[in-house]
């Protein structure tokens, strides 16, 4: 047990090289537009922010977590190519890809016998697309990781990632941004209560403002993120 936790913990530390720090997910454009002002407004933005994770990307852990492996591409498809068609912003769409396929290369190395690999080269050979979010469950789920770890551990990398990007354009210093994120975990028990039965036809987008934001990165003059 206390081996296997460790192993939970490397795989969402910040070190890990997959892409996810190179992206401030809208954050960027709505302090450069007004949208994020103060700490109050940063507050909500991250708890807008949580919420349409929970809607929109716990359902699809979910529909990854009921498949049984081995995976063939009747499985796979519907619910990859939902994911894709939900991905509005460009950037974003490309970002996903990008950190997809870095993860899955990442957990290749990690956990050669996992069979990890061949999820790879089916979705080359069927062209699916590998995002992000769907592959971080399916490979979670082979790695034996309960879907109740699966989704605190994506609700993490959500907000460590965005408490990380406040800090770095400069909304709030190191020592405040993570006692906000110690605060912010608080709320996931109930951001996450009662959505383990939904699946990825149940998928929402909450924020519209948000995603408003996001298109709006490409606006910004000078940009610290890629979005």
């Amino acid at each position: 047990m206390p081996t296997r936790l460790a192993r939970l913990l490397h795989l969402a530390d910040s070190a890990l090289p997959t892409g996810g720090f190179a992206y401030s997910y809208g954050l960027e454009s709505s302090r450069t537009f007004g949208l994020v002002r103060d700490p109050a407004g940063l507050r909500h933005y991250l708890y807008s922010y949580l919420q349409q994770a929970v809607g929109l990307e716990i359902p699809f852990l979910n529909s990854c977590y009921a498949l049984v492996w081995p995976l063939g591409p009747a499985a796979l498809t519907d619910i990859l190519l939902e994911y894709d068609a939900q991905l509005l912003v460009p950037a974003m769409h490309k970002a996903s890809l990008t950190q997809g396929k870095t993860w899955l290369q990442l957990l290749q190395s990690f956990y050669p016998a996992a069979g990890l690999r061949e999820l790879g080269e089916l979705l080359k050979q069927y062209q699916l697309p590998g995002h992000f979010v769907p592959l971080l469950a399916l490979s979670l789920q082979r790695l034996n990781y309960s879907l109740a770890e699966a989704h605190t551990f994506y609700l993490h990398l959500a907000l460590r990632d965005q408490v990380s990007a406040a800090i770095r354009l400069g909304c709030l210093g190191p020592m405040e941004g993570h006692r906000l994120q110690h605060e912010f975990y608080a709320i996931f028990d109930d951001l996450l209560a009662d959505v383990a039965h939904l699946d990825y036809r149940a998928a929402t987008r909450s924020a519209s403002l948000l995603d408003t934001a996001q298109m709006l990165h490409e606006h910004v003059y000078s940009r610290l993120f890629q979005n």
